[in-house]
């Protein structure tokens, strides 16, 4: 094995491991901060919302599930210091982690839930568990504790709801492509973890 081959294996590996939720030893402190870990997220969440956008029977919901604004102000965003960013990026991952699981109780509550529905649902319920891992890594937690001062200055989460998984996939894609990616991108630029 070449000494080329390692990160990747390692890598891999690592890809392999964190659904399961297990830690990775040896892994870089920051995997998150390897563009090909989100963009494997990304991918899985953008099938999700392919494979419901057709979908008919059984992607309704009884209720309306609420779920973060995905919507970015790109001037406002590159003006905001990373703690408020992490701020606006850990709430809205912990309501979408509440809004899959909300989406994944319902399905199971359904008459006939597809398989291939639930695959995408608990893939995503997976998905969102390791980012979240991810990003207490990178120290978004931490930095998403809001300071008694900057708790009034900031902006409360913008929200609103949706009825179908179809919806609730592309919010969540949304949210990877955007917020996520955009928080990640800068703090690890900065080596803010």
């Amino acid at each position: 094995m070449g000494v080329r081959e390692c990160p990747a294996r390692l890598l891999l590996l690592s890809l392999l491991l964190l659904p399961l939720g297990l830690p990775v030893l040896g892994a870089p402190p920051h995997l998150i901060c390897d563009s090909r870990v989100l963009e494997r997220y990304i991918l899985e969440a953008r099938e999700a919302e392919n494979a419901t956008v057709g979908c008919a029977e059984g992607c309704s919901f009884s209720e309306n599930i609420t779920v973060p604004d995905t919507k970015v102000n790109f001037y406002a965003w590159k003006r905001m210091e990373v703690q408020q960013q992490a701020v606006e990026v850990w709430q809205g991952l912990a309501l979408l982690s509440e809004a899959i699981l909300q989406g994944q109780a319902l399905l199971a509550n359904s008459s006939q839930p597809s398989e291939a529905l639930q695959l995408h649902v608990d893939k995503a319920v997976s998905g969102l568990r390791s980012l979240t891992s991810l990003l207490r890594a990178l120290g978004a937690q931490k930095g998403a504790v809001p300071l008694p001062d900057a708790a009034s200055s900031a902006a409360p989460l913008r929200t609103f709801t949706v009825d179908t998984l179809c919806k609730l996939f592309r919010i969540y894609s949304n949210f990877l492509r955007g917020k996520l990616t955009l928080y990640t991108g800068e703090a690890c630029r900065r080596g803010d973890r």
